[in-house]
């Protein structure tokens, strides 16, 4: 069990951490534009706030990465960071009623949280 645990963990961390990458460095880019449906200029005029964001996406992913590492804490520090990614998804898709966000990013984290709570 605790071996997919992880997994789910690791999955979200690297979910993270591509996201990290297209917000902070691709965004205005052909791969950026693609990943988020954007149109070249409006990823110019919100460069800056993709950067933003794209740095508290690394910031998740280093919370989790972080549970990995603390293989004592693991269940704690795991739960929170997969609840925090479980609301960010779940916003995300109120605020831009695009559903697929909740599928990419809300599911596996709440995958991960049942299965931490159900070793428990």
């Amino acid at each position: 069990m605790k071996l997919l645990q992880v997994f789910f963990v690791c999955l979200v961390a690297f979910e993270h951490i591509y996201f990290m990458i297209l917000e902070m460095f691709y965004w205005d880019k052909p791969r950026g534009l693609k990943a988020f449906g954007l149109k070249l200029e409006d990823a110019k005029i919100s460069k800056t706030l993709a950067k933003n964001q794209g740095l508290y996406n690394g910031f998740l992913a280093a919370g989790l990465i972080w549970a990995i590492i603390d293989m004592d804490n693991f269940n704690n520090i795991a739960l929170f960071f997969l609840i925090c990614v479980t609301v960010a998804g779940v916003y995300g898709w109120y605020t831009t009623k695009k559903i697929k966000i909740f599928f990419i990013q809300s599911i596996p984290s709440i995958i991960g949280i049942v299965l931490i709570l159900l070793k428990n």
